[in-house]
């Protein structure tokens, strides 16, 4: 990335002609390519030609969205799907066999613990640690492992990852490193720093930030020696050893499964990339700012936010991340009942999404965790009180008004 990184995201479809000098990639919307010379054809389903067979495999505006993306993420190659969930999946059904091992933060969005659940049952073991501190991975660690999975700061409680730490252990290791991106997004943090061989983002999220489309992304940061990994089928080590991961994830993860995102979600997700860094400024602006009025108010008892000095995880978080994004939780003081609080807010909206323009607030153990069960709540330290928002770009008088009103109340 030879620019700034707005400057590279608005440029970037430019760096190839675009059909009537338009300054964005258009949509595509066509499943099917056709070739005059078959033997054309052939060569793009052998991967010894560029194109496209088969609009589930992709399509040439969700090609120009991963270009877009693996600039983000000083990658190599990227490949896109139809969800943030849909791309995590395709990393472990692409690359994990029964038998395998993962070691995994035990801080984690709820369906993609629900996820490793259903692996569980397939074959393929999970251990879940405190991946706060590199020991505990460390600890973990079997001749079976296959890969190490974190997320940088966890929804809803914010702990942040030991990133570098468990990094440099994967590195002399030789263990795959997988980064979910998702709640910093590459605008505040590029896992490739610490030594992610896959970075995965919810494009759903902050990227598209408008809450008008779902998708995901699988990013190759380049880092990981294939050569190393043992589940790499032999028909796919016909291309250069760097690709093998990433065509795989295509393959088995994209291909075979089907999760596509569609020509329609890669614009608007394209679109709203442009301003990611304008949005995260203003929204981690406006969440800090919130979590300091939170923490010195009396009917809230606990704020979980890295930009607060009191985080477990503050100073490393001030190291790695430009600011320390949108997501917060707080815990309501007892007698107040969640739900009164809640239905007493007039601009925050009550949605299960995050990483909107607009400020959203949900009560977390009633909903997204309420399929995991009381005791495994109580494991991630998720309290009946325990309230999820993820903070917009709105002007910060009228939130702080909207949440005191709300609480005075």
């Amino acid at each position: 990335m030879m620019n700034g990184f707005t400057t590279t995201i608005l440029h970037s479809d430019l760096e190839s002609p675009i059909e009537h000098n338009s300054v964005h990639k258009p949509m595509h919307m066509a499943v099917a390519f056709g070739y005059p010379d078959a033997r054309d054809l052939a060569k793009v389903f052998k991967g010894e030609m560029a194109g496209y067979a088969y609009g589930r495999q992709g399509n040439p505006t969700t090609a120009a969205l991963e270009s877009k993306i693996t600039k983000m993420e000083a990658g190599v190659a990227t490949a896109c799907f139809g969800t943030g969930m849909a791309a995590i999946a395709a990393v472990f059904i692409a690359l994990l066999r029964k038998g395998d091992h993962v070691v995994s933060s035990s801080f984690l969005f709820g369906n993609t613990n629900s996820l490793f659940g259903t692996l569980n049952e397939l074959g393929c073991e999970i251990s879940f640690v405190d991946a706060t501190d590199v020991e505990n991975v460390t600890r973990a660690v079997r001749p079976n492992t296959r890969l190490v999975f974190v997320e940088t700061i966890a929804n809803p409680r914010t702990q942040v990852a030991d990133l570098a730490r468990i990094g440099e252990y994967c590195a002399a290791h030789k263990l795959l490193y997988v980064v979910d991106n998702t709640l910093t997004t590459p605008y505040l943090y590029q896992p490739k720093r610490h030594g992610a061989g896959l970075v995965v983002n919810s494009l759903t999220k902050n990227i598209c930030g408008h809450g008008n489309a779902l998708g995901g992304a699988v990013t190759d940061t380049g880092l990981f020696d294939w050569t190393r990994f043992p589940n790499i089928y032999e028909n796919y080590k016909n291309a250069k050893p760097a690709q093998w991961g990433i065509l795989q994830i295509r393959k088995k993860g994209l291909r075979d499964v089907g999760g596509t995102l569609v020509a329609e979600s890669a614009h608007r997700i394209a679109i709203g990339a442009e301003t990611l860094a304008l949005r995260m400024d203003r929204c981690s602006d406006n969440a800090l700012k919130l979590a300091r009025f939170f923490e010195a108010h009396p009917k809230i008892t606990r704020v979980y936010y890295p930009g607060l000095e009191k985080h477990a995880q503050h100073r490393l978080a001030s190291d790695w991340f430009k600011t320390y994004g949108p997501l917060m939780s707080i815990e309501l003081a007892d007698g107040i009942d969640c739900f009164d609080f809640l239905n007493r807010l007039k601009l925050v909206i009550l949605s299960s999404h995050l990483g909107d323009n607009r400020t959203l607030a949900i009560p977390i153990a009633h909903t997204i965790y309420w399929e995991m069960g009381a005791e495994r709540r109580k494991e991630m330290g998720i309290v009946d009180s325990l309230i999820r928002l993820s903070i917009g770009i709105e002007d910060y008088a009228d939130l702080e008004a909207d949440f005191k009103n709300a609480l005075d109340a």
